[in-house]
Formats: C-alpha cells, structure tokens, sequence
C-alpha cells in the first residue's frame, strides 16, 4: 500500500452494488444515458467520476465464483472466508457452530468500539448476507431465523441472524467490555425474520396471510421497541418521513423490498434507496466522531439471477443516484467513499449493434435500420445470459421474480416482432438453470476522499477493508477506547 497519512477519514460510506459486474456497469452507463436522450456510450454514471479506481478479486478461499456471504465478509473484516460464511474465518465448518476465535470484527463493529455512529442501508432483506455480515456471525448464511436452522444447531446454541442484529449490542458490550450506542440507523426489508409465525402479529402491509417465520414465538420487532423506547420502528413510505433522530429501524418489506420499477405497487409505500441513504446521511451526520455506513443495492442481483436486464439496470441507475446523494451531502476532505461489486454475474453485451442502438434492444448492425440475423435465422438481444430461467416476455411486469412461476427456457427463442425493452422481458440464456448464476471474473472499485488512492491496481477483495481501515484508523481507535476503559 502507499504510504499515506492514517486516519484522515472521519466517515466511510460503503457502496455495494450486489452482482454489479463491469458488464452491468457499462449497460447501465448506456441505459441511464438513453433515459435522458443521449446515444448513451458517452455517459459515465455518478460513480465511475471518482478519481481513483482498481479492481477486486472476488473469488472466496473455497470457491473459484463466489457468494455474497464470503464476499461481504472480507470486505467488512479484512480476512478472505469460503462460500456461505458470514463474519467469520475459513477456520469455521459451514453448517455447524462456530467458536469464538472463528469470529472476525467488522468495519461496522470497529466503527462501534471507536466510537462512531454506525447505519446499515440496502433493499435485501436486512439479515441477507451483505448487510448480515456488517453484524452478525454465522456458519450458514441461510439461518436468517430461527425457523431456517436444524434442530442440532438450535440445540448446540447456534443464534440465528435476525436475533444476532438485536443481541449486538448487548454481545458487544460482553465482548469487548466497553458501551457502545448501537447501531442507530437500520433500514431494508425482511419483516418476516423479526416476526412470529402468528398472523396476530402481522404488519398493516403484510404480503401472506401469515407474515412472520419465526418457531420461537419472538417478535423480535417489539423486541427491539423495548430495546429502544424513544426509537422509531416503521414499516411504511409515511412512517419513514416522519424519522427525525435515531435510533431507527425499517423493515419496508416482509422479504426483499420491491425492485425500483416496482416500487409504487407497495400498498403502503417504501422509500427508494435513494431516499433511504439521504435519510441515513442525515441522520449519522454531526456527531464529532463521525460514521461508518454501509448501502447495498441488493436486488441488482436479484434482478440477474431472474434473467432480466431492465431490472438489473434499472437498479444500478438508482444505485448511481444514490451514490451521487451521497457524494452531495458529505465533503471529499473527511468522507471516504467506496463504491464496489461483491460479485459479478454471466451478464454479456454481444453482437456488434451500432452506436446509439438501444442496449436492451435487439442488435442493429451500423449503417442498418433491421435487426441482424444470427446464422439460425433469427434475430438477437445485446444482452444476454450463459446460464438461468432463460427467455420469458411477461409485458409490463416490473416485479422480475415472478419468472419463477414460469418453466425455465432455455436456448434460442424467435423473439421476431418482441419488444426486448419491455421491463417483463427477460433474456435468452445458454444453459438452463433454475436461477442464473454469478460470475467470477473481477469487479471494479471506486473511490473518493481520505484514503481513495490507497484503490489502484489489482487486489485481493479483503483489501477494501485495510483501506478503510487505514483511512479511518478504526481499528487503532477502538484499541485505544479498549485500552483505556
């Protein structure tokens, strides 16, 4: 690394645009340019203006093409993990108990102990494996609650992750010895991990008859209001508006929160991720300190593995907006921003279109107004995927997982006469698979402010942590407040 000054960064925001691969970043640099009337090429998105860049090695210790869980982890702790492991060494057995010298301190925990305040922002489900691994430990990425585990690892004392995000705190303060404030900003989907199976205990915006998946009988929701008498707990777009002061947490859906496109279908409204992160700035902002968040943009991934670009892209477009919020709200001088991928997916841009062709379009050779034929005859998307559900055109449709009612079909189509920019339509893919898979080439990264030179060249994915870290000093400060209670 450069030897530069530590500790010059009083906040660090984490960007992570899940499955964001360089593939996805050019398509929707193009997508985002077309929105707005340009050829599109030409466009850069908020993040690709930052001054410094590099690349991650994405790969986990176990795992040639990885998961988000390994990923997550090295990116919050520093330490490379296998496949499916959250906060945790590759010392741990997936699937079983871990020990407490398996477990690896996070950028967000350090934060804590330094005595940062501390947010966690994303439209997955809040105990999914990238926010998890920001406070939780866990074996298998799967236990989201209590209702996912074995009955041995109950038995064993295994603490699923949704309890794990109430019990933080509290485990700190056992670990470490020391108060801390908590997190005090917590905004993503994932109601039903917090509540029980009990339709008693449904939300005013549950989806299922039965909303909460929890066997224990807990509602972890009021469980938390106990936790934090004057915090605020909302469910909804109004309730949202209304936060003016921490802590907060919002659960806006009962699993993942709707794809951005889909967004207005929600009864009782959620907010963008936009709004969520301006919300989140606002709040951890003024402290002497300063913070440390975290902002996932989970469903671009989601969006991929359901084998539709529009959404994809889409997601990425809000992404960018989000990011530039950011970038508008915080000052180059004291806020190191990095914005990453945790993951790539088999997402490609093909055929030879002329400039200006639309990127969800069917391919239009330069000089030509028709689409150009393959050798079978037919005509062909820029964007396509190796493997998953395959080719489905479900019109209008901005909910992209409802692919899954639909047989998977794969291979080559006659999409003659199909709108390919509709937001239902959904790309051929090669090999058929329930789900489209990620992919294991690396991932950009990009960065701003206090430390951001410290990004350049290629690197092995953990390092994103030392440059935070170093930027930061969140390590030597916590040492310090530990050293001297």
């Amino acid at each position: 690394m450069l030897n530069l000054p530590s500790g010059n960064a009083k906040n660090v925001i984490l960007f992570v645009g899940d499955g964001m691969g360089i593939s996805t970043v050019t398509a929707a640099r193009i997508y985002a340019g077309q929105q707005q009337d340009m050829s599109g090429e030409e466009n850069l998105l908020s993040f690709e203006k930052f001054p410094f860049t590099g690349l991650s090695k994405t790969y986990n210790v176990d795992a040639q093409t990885p998961d988000s869980a390994g990923t997550m982890t090295a990116m919050m702790s520093g330490v490379k993990t296998d496949a499916g492991i959250i906060g945790l060494a590759e010392s741990a057995e997936r699937g079983l108990c871990h020990r407490a010298e398996d477990e690896v301190p996070s950028a967000l925990l350090l934060a804590e102990l330094a005595g940062k305040k501390t947010g966690i922002v994303t439209t997955a489900r809040l105990t999914h494996a990238t926010p998890a691994a920001t406070y939780a430990y866990s074996s298998e990425r799967n236990w989201e609650d209590i209702s996912d585990m074995p009955v041995a690892a109950i038995e064993a004392g295994c603490e699923d992750i949704a309890s794990q995000f109430l019990s933080f705190r509290q485990r700190t303060q056992q670990d470490f010895g020391v108060d801390i404030d908590g997190i005090e900003v917590a905004f993503g989907g994932g109601r039903r991990h917090f509540l029980p199976g009990d339709a008693g205990a449904n939300t005013a915006d549950a989806r299922s008859t039965t909303e909460g998946d929890r066997t224990d009988g807990r509602n972890l929701m009021d469980e938390w209001q106990s936790q934090n008498p004057d915090g605020h707990l909302v469910i909804d777009e109004q309730g949202f508006t209304k936060v003016t002061s921490t802590p907060v947490l919002g659960l806006f859906e009962e699993a993942h929160m709707r794809f951005e496109a889909d967004r207005l279908q929600d009864t009782l409204g959620e907010p963008s991720l936009s709004q969520m992160t301006e919300k989140a700035i606002q709040l951890l902002s003024g402290s002497d300190e300063g913070f440390f968040l975290m902002v996932e943009s989970g469903r671009i991934d989601h969006a991929h593995h359901a084998g539709n670009a529009f959404n994809a892209l889409n997601e990425t477009r809000e992404f960018s907006d989000a990011v530039a919020l950011a970038e508008s709200m915080t000052s180059p001088e004291d806020t190191l921003i990095i914005v990453t991928a945790d993951h790539s997916h088999v997402f490609t841009i093909a055929g030879y279109p002329k400039r200006g062709n639309p990127i969800l379009g069917k391919v239009v050779a330069p000089g030509e107004t028709e689409p150009t034929m393959a050798s079978d005859g037919l005509p062909y998307t820029t964007l396509g995927y190796m493997n998953g559900r395959g080719h489905h055109h479900l019109g209008g449709e901005t909910d992209a997982e409802l692919v899954y009612e639909e047989p998977i079909s794969a291979g080559r189509k006659d999409i003659t006469g199909m709108n390919t920019e509709a937001a239902g339509y959904h790309q051929e893919a090669l090999i058929p698979r329930d789900s489209e898979t990620h992919g294991g080439e690396d991932v950009a990264i990009y960065a701003t402010g206090p430390g951001a030179p410290l990004v350049s060249g290629v690197n092995e994915q953990n390092v994103i942590f030392h440059v935070m870290d170093r930027a930061a000093n969140l390590s030597g400060k916590a040492a310090a407040r530990l050293s001297a209670k």
